[in-house]
C-alpha cells in the first residue's frame, strides 16, 4: 500500500494518495482498512465471511460492519475485465520483458490493439 502513487493529470504537484480504493476480499484486513482511514481514503472492500462471523460472535464488542457500497464495487468489474483481456497476451501474462520500460511498451501496444 505504501508504493501507491497517483499521477495528476495537468499542472500541479503529483498526487500521492488516491481519493477512493476499491478492493476484493483479499484487502479486507483491519490493518489495511485502518491505513486507508488514517489517510482519508474512501474504501469499498467487502468483508470476508470469517470476519463477519467473528464480528457477530463478539456481539456489541465486535463493532459495526464496514460501509460497503455495491454500486461502487460493481465498477471494479471493468478493471478486472481489462486485466483478463491483457492476460491473453502471453508476453504480458508471463512478463517476459526484462525492463519496466519494455514491459510498459508491451502493455501500451496491447491496449492500443485491443482498443482499435
Amino acid at each position: 500500500m505504501q508504493a501507491i502513487r497517483v499521477p495528476r493529470i495537468g499542472p500541479g504537484r503529483p498526487r500521492i494518495l488516491p481519493s477512493h480504493a476499491i478492493g476484493d476480499k483479499g484487502y479486507s484486513s483491519r490493518a489495511i482498512r485502518t491505513w486507508l482511514r488514517e489517510r482519508g481514503i474512501a474504501r469499498t472492500i467487502p468483508e470476508r465471511a470469517d470476519q463477519i462471523r467473528n464480528r457477530l460472535r463478539r456481539g456489541r464488542r465486535g463493532g459495526r460492519p464496514p460501509v460497503f457500497d455495491k454500486a461502487v464495487y460493481k465498477r471494479r468489474n471493468v478493471v478486472e475485465r481489462c486485466f483478463n483481456r491483457l492476460k491473453q497476451w502471453r508476453g504480458i501474462a508471463t512478463r517476459y520483458d526484462k525492463t519496466a520500460q519494455s514491459f510498459q511498451a508491451a502493455v501500451t501496444l496491447a491496449t492500443l490493439l485491443m482498443w482499435a
